[in-house]
């Protein structure tokens, strides 16, 4: 493996999903995960979330929309930690 791929990996920074009277994050994104595979989880995310909004719309159904609400906060973390690795490796 060469360098610019070991250091082209998720931190492991970011948290979603809070929960509890006095609010902590229940999951993180792991560290380590090369951005390639991180990215193409985010563009799988992003097509679910896509299909549950719309279904959501249609069906007046606040499940598919909470859900989408939830995948959104995790596509985020992942976009979000990559971001925080792309601006420790400049």
């Amino acid at each position: 493996m060469s360098d610019d791929t070991e250091t082209n990996v998720t931190v492991g920074v970011e948290t979603f999903f809070e929960a509890g009277d006095k609010p902590c994050h229940i999951f993180r994104v792991m560290p380590g995960v090369p951005f390639e595979h991180a990215y193409e989880q985010v563009s799988v995310l992003l097509g679910y979330i896509k299909h549950l909004v719309r279904e959501g719309d249609m069906e007046d159904d606040h499940k598919f929309l909470g859900a989408a609400d939830y995948l959104s906060a995790f596509a985020k973390a992942i976009m979000d930690d990559i971001e925080i690795a792309r601006n420790r490796l400049h």
